[in-house]
């Protein structure tokens, strides 16, 4: 893959029903090497990764142009079709997001998602429309990635929650999005609803406790996302060890990292 069309047409052919596209989620230029080397074959960014690495909360806190450079870093680390998690696109307006989405086509990327943070649905699928027309205005068959909050937030009564997500992935697919994600649907009958009353590729957030890469193939899902999983890994990681030396003195929490070749050599042409 050359170009950055070849790329986003191939991100987009990785999305298919029961042999789900599988995005451990990065957020610099060692996380992203690592997990192409790991066998990925596309990378993603996840918003709260980025937004700790920049020194920001997630959730709106962190800086759009310094989300996008740190975007453009991935991008330049790899050589897989990179998509970026963008929160709500980092912008008040609907046109703003077809702003930043300009930006990002800027960055190399070829995929976006894009979350409706509890938004009127109408309000959110405008916000869809113009990150479509944005990308079209380019010509880069980006891969618009619609999320919906209402299971991850929680958002109206429990027994209305899968209507109102499917009410309203479905109106974000009629604006343009190529594909849907629904955090924080983790049981198989919710997620198989999911997948049999929205048209297009959904994407699921796993974890510790969440049903296995074959499970969910077989219920259908097109995607499937780590999140921040792998960031809050990697901190724990250097909590650990921190916490270790300087209340005894000792560094055994330092057992088992990469070696310097091994890290050093990831750059190395």
């Amino acid at each position: 893959m050359t170009t950055q069309q070849e790329k986003a047409r191939a991100l987009h052919e990785l999305h298919r029903r029961g042999e789900p596209l599988v995005l451990a989620n990065a957020w610099d230029a060692v996380s992203a090497r690592l997990v192409a080397g790991a066998g990925a074959r596309a990378v993603a960014t996840a918003s709260a990764s980025v937004s700790w690495t920049l020194g920001s909360p997630d959730g709106g806190g962190a800086d759009r142009d310094l989300v996008l450079a740190q975007t453009a870093l991935v991008v330049r680390s790899v050589e897989l079709p990179v998509t970026a998690d963008l929160e709500s696109g980092y912008a008040d307006s609907a046109a703003g997001v077809g702003e930043t989405v300009t930006a990002l086509i800027g960055t190399g990327a070829v995929g976006v998602n894009l979350e409706d943070d509890g938004r009127p649905i109408d309000e959110a699928a405008e916000r869809i429309a113009a990150a479509r027309a944005a990308a079209d205005a380019a010509g880069v068959p980006l891969f618009v990635n619609a999320r919906t909050d209402v299971f991850l937030h929680q958002l109206g009564e429990p027994e209305g929650r899968l209507d109102e997500s499917v009410r309203r992935l479905r109106a974000y697919v009629e604006a343009g999005a190529d594909g849907v994600f629904a955090p924080g649907a983790f049981d198989r009958e919710t997620i198989a609803a999911l997948v049999e009353a929205v048209p297009a590729p959904l994407n699921v957030l796993a974890g510790p406790g969440a049903l296995s890469v074959p499970e969910l193939a077989k219920l259908g899902v097109a995607r499937i996302s780590l999140g921040p999983g792998l960031a809050k890994v990697a901190f724990a990681a250097v909590r650990r060890a921190a916490e270790e030396v300087y209340a005894s003195g000792t560094y055994t929490a330092l057992d088992g990292g990469l070696t310097y070749p091994e890290l050093n050599g990831l750059f190395q042409s």
